[in-house]
């Protein structure tokens, strides 16, 4: 699973791109790396402070990078740069091509997850810009659309989007939180599960969409 540094929207692109743009870009990417670290030791929301004594850079230089937490904290959200989620020379089956699609999915999920669950806080907070967040941006949607698509030419676009949508309702961070914290299962129980819930939601999908 490919992962790069998320894109973030509330840091001056000026100021890296100007003098000295190389010394500057390693500062910032050493204050994204330390907060990664810290969330991954179990510090599930380090402030720009936190971050700039964990890179041993000073606070002045780190606000100018990160002039909030919550920017801070978006920028330390791993970006998934795969367009699919579907290994090579996956069969035309749907329920086959849907478990991989799920299973790559959460096994992306599994490897970030200290910064998922610092994401999906972040999206439960009832401020407008919680929108953007990369959790609300509907990739896994299209993920598994696309895992469906042997379904088009007898659900239609629409049937599709719909069983994608169910699919997503029951498998990701959200999910995985509930199952470890409160049902008490192992992260690989969980993805069994999930995958499980996913393939029942198709099976019961078509059967309605096509009756």
């Amino acid at each position: 699973m490919v992962v790069s540094t998320n894109p973030d929207p509330d840091v001056s692109s000026g100021y890296v791109a100007g003098g000295r743009s190389r010394q500057k870009q390693r500062t910032r990417l050493a204050l994204v790396a330390a907060a990664r670290d810290l969330i991954a030791r179990g510090s599930a929301s380090p402030t720009v402070a936190d971050a700039a004594e964990a890179a041993s850079i000073s606070r002045t230089t780190a606000y100018r990078y990160f002039p909030t937490q919550k920017s801070l904290l978006l920028a330390a959200h791993p970006e998934v740069v795969a367009t699919s989620m579907l290994p090579p020379g996956v069969s035309d089956d749907p329920a086959e091509r849907l478990e991989a699609a799920v299973r790559g999915f959460l096994a992306m999920v599994r490897e970030t997850e200290a910064q998922q669950r610092t994401m999906l806080r972040l999206s439960l907070e009832p401020a407008p810009e919680a929108r953007d967040l990369p959790l609300r941006q509907g990739r896994a949607i299209g993920w598994f659309g696309e895992a469906l698509e042997p379904l088009t030419a007898r659900l239609g676009d629409d049937g599709v989007r719909r069983i994608a949508v169910a699919v997503r309702a029951v498998a990701g961070i959200e999910s995985l939180v509930w199952l470890t914290d409160v049902a008490g299962m192992s992260g690989d129980e969980a993805v069994d599960q999930m995958v499980w819930s996913a393939i029942a939601v198709l099976r019961r999908a078509v059967a309605e969409l096509e009756a």
